[in-house]
């Protein structure tokens, strides 16, 4: 069964609100060691994310002083989250937030498209906070037992998915690369063997040593052509 974002998230959440101070935040920060923190409203419903990335923002003396003609959006804001002074002032708004059920790979997706370390997962009911996964929190499930992957290959991908004797296809995990040896009816069913595999969760990667029987991903060459009964005819 595939993982989700609720099954690997920290549930214990350091949060502030929109008026907490400056160094409150970064106390926060140094007690839990956490590098960022979400800012919730009285109904824990998530306003923004603060980082240690918005607060280091305030060392930076080019910063300094009141925006530029020629500043850009990210340069305004970053000029305005080097005065600010309490958590609405210093939080990156809206926040990029998840639900619970949401797959690991979802998850990993929506971090790299937004080019962000952390998701704060909200209830999708009342859009309370939940939790917050990390990218580390994602990499969890490649600490998954070697064995424990081979038997989900086996007995979910091999048996119960496509319906092949586990018995006629070796499987052998070592390290998350799973190697495979064994012959299948087709060519087509060793790419579809290969990508469910590579679909389980914690699989680094596939050593696919399967040989199959017959090539069904290549059209026939063997079918008459109109003239050729043609040609033979005429020379009857």
């Amino acid at each position: 069964m595939k993982l989700t974002v609720s099954d690997v998230m920290t549930r214990t959440v350091v949060s502030v609100n929109g008026f907490a101070p400056f160094k409150d935040i970064v106390r926060r920060m140094q007690e839990y060691r956490v590098s960022a923190v979400p800012v919730v409203d009285e109904d824990d419903i998530v306003l923004g994310i603060i980082s240690e990335g918005d607060l280091i923002l305030k060392e930076d003396a080019d910063l300094e002083g009141e925006p530029r003609f020629l500043d850009g959006a990210r340069r305004r804001q970053d000029r305005s989250k080097a005065v600010g002074r309490i958590a609405s002032e210093l939080m990156t708004a809206p926040a990029i937030t998840i639900g619970p059920d949401a797959t690991l790979a979802e998850a990993a997706r929506l971090m790299h498209r937004r080019a962000v370390k952390r998701l704060p997962v909200v209830d999708p009911a009342d859009e309370s906070i939940l939790g917050i996964v990390s990218r580390s929190d994602l990499l969890k499930v490649f600490l998954r037992d070697d064995e424990e992957i081979a038997r989900e290959v086996r007995e979910d991908v091999i048996h119960r998915t496509l319906w092949i004797d586990p018995s006629t296809i070796r499987i052998l995990v070592r390290d998350g690369v799973v190697t495979m040896e064994g012959q299948v009816e087709h060519r087509s069913l060793r790419s579809i063997l290969e990508r469910l595999v590579l679909s389980c969760e914690g699989v680094v990667g596939v050593d696919n040593r399967l040989t199959y029987v017959p090539d069904d991903t290549v059209p026939p060459t063997h079918l008459p052509f109109p003239w050729i009964s043609s040609v033979s005819r005429a020379d009857r």
